[in-house]
């Protein structure tokens, strides 16, 4: 999906942890200065393989370091800069990719709180998996990206990506078990409810995902 968003990342400070005007000068200075990779030549830091499919593409075996959150090595390492680090705490779901499972299903994980090693052997669907293009490079969107286009359902976008992979699981779910009409409110409310939206968006999210969700076939059971 394109990147609608300008809104910068939040950096935190790495020396804050150390406490305001510490002196970090003497045995603490010597202490941090003692950690560079040993003689052996091994690194000074703990890493894990990960083999990953993102979008369709495998990655991997590689070394990854223990404890790098996904959100940073689709960033990072992928390349893959769609997935947004909004709150950084797993609260606001920016970050969510879809992961898939072999039973064909699939679920959003955040990704500002799950490390990379997590992934490890999975399949995973992140933004820029939606959108597809054609021989002669004409991208198309997915039905929900055109509805949020349609509806103009975001202002900044940041929240977005997130947006678009939630409702993805959702109107897959729905294919695989379908609700009745009088409770598709209800179901769209349960597929959405952990996303935030900070320019308050919800009305027209919900209203794209709907008109999606009727134009689908197989989401809604048929009247008896």
């Amino acid at each position: 999906m394109t990147d609608v968003s300008s809104a910068p990342q939040a950096a935190s400070d790495a020396t804050a942890t150390t406490g305001a005007g510490q002196d970090m000068s003497g045995a603490s200075a010597a202490s941090a200065a003692a950690t560079p990779a040993s003689a052996s030549g091994k690194k000074p830091w703990e890493t894990l393989p990960v083999t990953v499919k993102v979008n369709g593409v495998s990655h991997g075996p590689m070394d990854v370091p223990a404890g790098l959150m996904m959100i940073d090595f689709l960033h990072e390492t992928l390349g893959l800069t769609g997935s947004r680090l909004g709150c950084g705490q797993g609260i606001c779901h920016a970050c969510v990719v879809i992961v898939d499972h072999a039973d064909g299903s699939s679920e959003t994980v955040r990704t500002c709180i799950t490390g990379a090693n997590y992934f490890d052997g999975k399949t995973v669907r992140t933004v820029e998996g939606h959108a597809t293009r054609d021989a002669d490079g004409k991208l198309t969107l997915a039905p929900i990206q055109q509805a949020f286009l349609d509806h103009f359902s975001f202002q900044c976008g940041y929240c977005t990506p997130g947006f678009v992979n939630a409702a993805t699981v959702l109107i897959e779910g729905l294919k695989r078990n379908p609700v009745a009409r009088a409770d598709l409110e209800a179901a769209i409310t349960a597929g959405l409810n952990d996303q935030i939206c900070r320019c308050t968006g919800y009305v027209r999210y919900y209203e794209a995902v709907r008109d999606v969700i009727l134009q689908t076939p197989g989401c809604i059971k048929d009247a008896k």
